[in-house]
């Protein structure tokens, strides 16, 4: 027998994920393994998820694997090598929304004295609809179905109903959802929860139906005791496969009708199941308060993805008192605004539509042009793994796709996707790119990135192993199809193709008559496809740099992939816990490097990409475009803000730092001099067009004061809103600023506004600011740096005494747009 032990490195514990990932790895093998948490003396059949998930095994508790067999050695040393280098991969969650910081409610807000109940954000926004109850489904008359010589044949063939049923669903479902129900397939075809049930049917005389619930009690006891938020929070997994397994058994018995909406609703539960969340209409959803759920339950995973906002920490019971009645819940401030009077809905009004005001400023910042202060212009693309990631990388400003990595086709299935399948894939993301260049990573497969049904055998170390293009000869039939797929979607778009783990000319040379004789071949059967298809090469392995001018005469262009480079440049592995500190892009050597492929590429009329991590890392980018990196790739969702920086550099101020960083003799030299390069932010006029806003309905001073702090916010004067607000009131409610004339002008000096600014709103209507100074039209509200100069209190007595001159008065109120009182101030007040 052969023994492996070791410390779980999950932060999360063994939850269904990593629980999943280590059953398939012992599944390649014929001997018995066992998993043993030696803290808790708790053992499981290690091909099995659900009993691994049933050991409690969290972070850092002692494991043992016990391997006996006919191949426990080999067996032990791939095992070994994968625990230490990927098992903690396969612990990765999605991103969710940050831990709410305690912030008291905004003034505006609590001077409409709304009726609030507080809770606990779970996802941020705001939606407003009738509450409703959901109605959980009663097991009880489960229970009392008797126990039938059948039920064993019954439960096999329920069990390959739902899954099948849910493999039906898999079909039309992308992301999170499909991730999901992914998860729950394996555990319903998992042998230990048949096992478990056919055991208590036949060791406990249970009915089929009353051994379901005994095992989901069982299970989901067992994850209760777990000292990990996450997996207790995974019985909700367990109560949804159970009981959509009770309801394919016995369809009749299931009494929840389907959960119907006709207009917005904010629904209210104890917790909802994944399945039960994927049934309803979300576009009459606008919120929901979930008694017991999780920060990290798959539901509210689901939740964020459609922009559903939630709200913990409420009851039911408490709630339920409220059914048919209209609220607000405001994921922003985690409250639930009860039967909500003109005022406060009108004071959400404003706030949904400054929420849409910043969405579409965010599209409108990503959709400018990638060039620098000095116009210098780079290309910035998506990383995307499926055609559905197309549309949103583009709407947030991505320029094309960097890497679309065309594995992810061939993962998770039986068989290879056939070339109709895959020219379809590729064809919808040309579509939606319209025109816009489109870089195919060919499949980057084998090695660490295991296909089972292409037998690849196990090895040692993955990450140099046989995989990517290295795999392709003995493939070709494989890779003769993707080729073909790729060059017929070519003709619907800007189509380029890039080779992984290239290392040699030969590598390039096979590739290109392979391209060659796929054309050909379309040419004769008279398909259309792309006559011409740009080539390129991933640079990975650190000897290419040496030959890159080989390399030039028959690729057109170059993507480092920063990631497998660094780790192959420093001969560290970068998932080993004991080496990961040695792992960091940021040396002189790797910049060196870079600066070497740049210039060599650069010299033969070739353009250098990035497409590792390392594209997206803010602080690194003055280095790379100084280094003379061409094009950048990231996940769409960092761009925008990619963006933004890149508008604020300068490139001769970058390539001095990069020639600097070059020389430097380690990664905290480089450091330093990141951290004493601050390029310069150019100065913001006091008053600009983006401060005047004419023609919002806002109807009282609790809508006027944070729609303009929220307009600061949006236009980047200001990070804090509320705090500027809160400023402002302070002053406000001592002393009213109607200055008479139809004008207020409440100021503040304040150390939450970065550019001191002037706002102005020219209201539709006059409204009442609570003064003896009578209604007010024109607002003109002073927000300056607490460190400004300029004296707020003079600027304001400035603007009081010009309001005396009835021509300026006149004047002011007769500018019918931003442009015109922009002019008029500028000309009249010393600015």
């Amino acid at each position: 027998m052969q023994t492996i032990e070791f410390l779980c490195p999950l932060p999360n514990g063994l939850h269904a994920r990593p629980a999943w990932a280590l059953k398939e790895q012992c599944h390649a093998w014929r001997s018995d393994i066992r998993f043993i948490n030696t803290r808790l003396n708790t053992q499981a059949d290690a091909k099995s998820s659900l009993a691994l998930i049933g050991t409690g095994t969290l972070f850092n508790d002692g494991c043992l694997l016990e391997i006996n067999g006919c191949d426990e050695e080999q067996a032990r040393r791939v095992l070994e090598h994968y625990i230490s280098v990927a098992f903690i991969d396969s612990d990765t969650l999605p991103a969710g929304d940050a831990p709410p910081v305690a912030h008291p409610l905004p003034r505006s807000l609590l001077r409409l004295n709304p009726s609030l109940r507080q809770g606990v954000t779970l996802a941020g926004g705001i939606g407003s609809g009738t509450l409703r109850c959901w109605q959980n489904d009663n097991l009880e008359r489960y229970r009392q179905i008797l126990p039938s010589p059948e039920d064993i044949p019954r439960l096999e063939h329920s069990l390959a109903a739902l899954a099948e049923q849910l493999n039906q669903r898999l079909q039309g479902l992308n992301g999170e959802s499909k991730t999901i129900v992914s998860a729950h397939l394996s555990l319903i075809q998992d042998s230990e929860f048949g096992g478990n049930i056919s055991r208590l049917i036949t060791g406990e005389r249970l009915s089929l139906a009353q051994a379901i619930i005994r095992n989901m009690e069982q299970i989901c006891h067992k994850l209760s005791l777990s000292a990990s938020d996450y997996l207790r929070e995974r019985a909700s997994d367990i109560r949804d496969i159970s009981e959509q397994l009770l309801h394919i058994t016995w369809p009749d018995l299931k009494q929840t009708p389907a959960f119907n909406m006709e207009e917005p609703t904010v629904l209210v539960a104890e917790d909802l199941t994944p399945s039960q969340f994927l049934s309803l209409e979300t576009r009459h959803l606008a919120g929901m308060v979930l008694e017991k759920t999780g920060r990290t339950s798959h539901t509210l995973i689901l939740a964020r993805a459609a922009s559903i906002p939630v709200l913990s920490g409420l009851t039911v019971a408490s709630l339920a008192p409220l059914t048919g009645k209209k609220v607000i819940l405001d994921g922003e401030r985690s409250v639930l605004a009860i039967e909500p009077d003109r005022a406060v809905s009108r004071y959400y009004d404003v706030a949904r539509r400054l929420a849409e005001k910043q969405r579409q400023q965010q599209f409108r910042d990503a959709s400018l042009p990638a060039r620098t202060r000095d116009n210098a212009q780079v290309e910035v693309a998506a990383n995307i793994g499926s055609a559905l990631e197309a549309p949103g990388a583009f709407d947030c400003g991505a320029e094309g796709v960097g890497l679309f990595r065309t594995e992810m086709l061939y993962m998770d299935r039986d068989a290879a996707p056939d070339e109709q399948e895959q020219f379809e894939a590729y064809q919808q993301v040309l579509l939606t790119a319209q025109n816009r260049p489109v870089i195919f990573r060919t499949m980057d497969i084998g090695g660490d990135k295991q296909i089972p049904w292409l037998n690849i055998p196990q090895e040692e170390n993955p990450f140099l192993g046989y995989r990517a293009v290295r795999i392709y000869p003995e493939f070709a039939d494989l890779f003769r199809t993707q080729l073909r797929a790729i060059l017929r979607a070519g003709a619907n778009g800007n189509a380029l193709l890039m080779i992984p783990m290239v290392h040699s000319l030969e590598q390039i040379l096979w590739v290109k008559q392979a391209l060659r004789q796929a054309q050909e071949e379309l040419k004769a059967q008279g398909l259309r496809h792309a006559t011409q298809l740009p080539l390129g090469i991933m640079v990975e392995v650190p000897s290419v740099c040496f030959i890159i001018d080989h390399f030039c005469d028959e690729v057109d262009f170059f993507s480092i992939g920063s990631n497998d480079m660094t780790q192959y440049l420093y001969a560290v592995d970068r998932n080993n816990p004991r080496v990961s500190a040695l792992y960091n892009p940021v040396t002189p050597s790797f910049m060196r490097m870079v600066r070497q492929i740049v210039t060599a590429a650069h010299r033969h009329g070739k353009w250098v990409g990035l497409c590792g991590e390392l594209g997206g890392e803010s602080r690194y980018l003055p280095l790379l475009l100084g280094l003379g990196i061409d094009e950048f790739s990231m996940s769409g969702s960092r761009i925008p803000a990619f963006k933004s920086q890149l508008r604020q550099l300068d490139s001769r101020l970058c390539r001095e730092l990069a020639e600097k960083a070059c020389e430097c003799r380690s990664p905290e030299e480089i450091e330093t001099l990141l951290l004493g390069f601050a390029p310069e932010t150019p100065p913001r006029p006091l008053l600009a067009l983006e401060t005047i806003v004419m023609g919002e309905p806002l109807a009282s001073k609790e809508e006027v004061i944070p729609f303009l702090c929220g307009n600061l916010a949006i236009h980047g004067r200001t990070e804090n809103p509320q705090e500027l607000e809160d400023d402002l009131w302070q002053r406000e409610e001592i002393v009213t600023t109607a200055v008479g004339f139809g004008v207020a002008i409440p100021h503040t000096k304040s150390q939450w506004i970065r550019h001191s600014s002037i706002s102005i709103a020219r209201l539709p209507q006059p409204i009442d600011w609570e003064s003896e100074a009578g209604e007010v039209e024109l607002v003109i509200m002073l927000t300056l740096g607490a460190d400004e100069s300029i004296n707020h209190v003079k600027v304001f007595s400035q603007l009081a005494r010009r309001l005396v001159n009835k021509a300026f008065r006149e004047s002011l109120l007769a500018a019918d747009t931003p442009q015109a009182l922009l002019d008029l101030l500028n000309s009249e007040l010393n600015l």
